[in-house]
């Protein structure tokens, strides 16, 4: 982190903007993983959406679209890339003739299975120098403020 001038704000601090601090942290985060993901021609959110379906598959694309924190035209795109890849696989909702289930192939479970030990190195490397009670602090931390939001 660079010194901060004399008239900037620190918004690091107490008088930070909390939401300012975690998007800055994770547009750094991104970047790093979505470096990871290229050997493997994916992108973060190809990504997340295979995390996703390898613990509740069947999910509809508007599921995906709220839990990848996108509209739903851009996760139908995202889908619509994963599909020609062969990696996932929609079918019709069995309740909601409008919708549809998205089920990873076999080829996207491989390729979510190689892909994500890559992703930890690259996190545990973005979080060496925490200890970890740091590190078991920010998890709590987010998860019970992604609880406040409804997430």
């Amino acid at each position: 982190m660079s010194a901060r001038r004399e008239n900037e704000p620190d918004k690091w601090g107490e008088d930070g903007v909390v939401s300012f601090a975690v998007r800055h942290v994770w547009l750094g985060m991104r970047a790093a993983i979505e470096d990871e993901l290229a050997e493997f021609g994916l992108t973060v959110p190809q990504f997340a959406t295979l995390m996703m379906l390898d613990g509740s598959p069947g999910l509809s694309v508007a599921e995906v679209a709220r839990l990848c924190g996108s509209t739903r035209q851009s996760a139908t795109e995202m889908v619509a890339g994963l599909e020609a890849h062969g990696l996932v696989e929609r079918s019709p909702h069995p309740t909601d003739r409008r919708a549809h289930q998205v089920h990873a192939t076999e080829a996207g479970r491989e390729m979510f299975r190689k892909a994500r030990p890559a992703v930890r190195r690259r996190e545990d490397e973005l979080e060496a120098g925490l200890s970890p009670e740091v590190r078991r602090a920010a998890r709590e931390w987010m998860a019970a403020l992604a609880a406040s939001c409804g997430a």
